[in-house]
């Protein structure tokens, strides 16, 4: 599903990722783990083309990602990548079925389709009871499950999570790691999760550790 080989990027003189290698497969939960400043955040940022390294190959889902630019890079993002972010950007003013509909109706799919698909997985996720509450009527675990079912809105090819139980307690964020779990076995669907907590971690098919901006594991 993804293969990353030799990242490297430097913030001026910094060094903060060293020649990194990934492989990912299709239906796997992979956490990483380090310190903060290991390079985790900017790892999971390149692979996932927020950012670019500056050197290095990506492919995911069968295509070298770092030669799209511009439109393509934006649309292949939409389609085959989902996001899940410690703060869950959701916007205000929608209500809970409009933010998962959002990236679908970007990707220019029909409005009755992606609606009906979005209110199926907040059902899915548990949110039946609130399809039409905006984010400020959702407690933060309901937030981050309307954010999970946006990323999950296109099919996307694998999802990737920076801290997405970092604003939660341990009780709501051992229900999202579980809910990870419930969605890899019930749609095959690929995680890559970035996480500081090592407990939750252990719930992943496999962890990678980060250090100074290599992986040592």
């Amino acid at each position: 599903m993804l293969s990353a080989r030799n990242i490297t990027k430097n913030y001026g003189t910094l060094p903060v990722l060293r020649s990194v290698d990934i492989d990912i497969s299709k239906g796997e939960i992979v956490s990483i783990v380090g310190s903060s400043g290991a390079g985790k955040s900017t790892l999971l940022h390149i692979v996932g083309t927020l950012d670019n390294a500056d050197s290095g190959t990506i492919l995911l889902a069968g295509e070298q990602v770092e030669k799209l630019k511009g439109n393509k890079l934006a649309a292949f993002r939409n389609k085959h990548i989902g996001f899940v972010f410690q703060f869950h950007h959701l916007l205000p003013e929608f209500s809970a079925v409009e933010n998962v509909c959002i990236p679908g109706w970007v990707a220019g799919r029909k409005k009755k389709e992606v609606t009906e698909e979005a209110i199926s997985l907040l059902k899915t996720l548990g949110l039946g009871d609130r399809l039409d509450n905006k984010p400020g009527q959702l407690s933060g675990g309901e937030q981050q499950r309307v954010a999970v079912a946006r990323a999950l809105i296109n099919k996307p090819s694998i999802i990737m999570a920076d801290e997405p139980t970092g604003n939660l307690d341990s009780a709501r964020a051992k229900e999202l790691h579980q809910l990870f779990i419930d969605l890899r076995n019930k749609f095959n669907q690929t995680f890559l999760i970035v996480t500081h907590n090592d407990e939750l971690a252990q719930m992943s098919d496999r962890v990678l550790q980060m250090k100074d901006g290599k992986i040592i594991n």
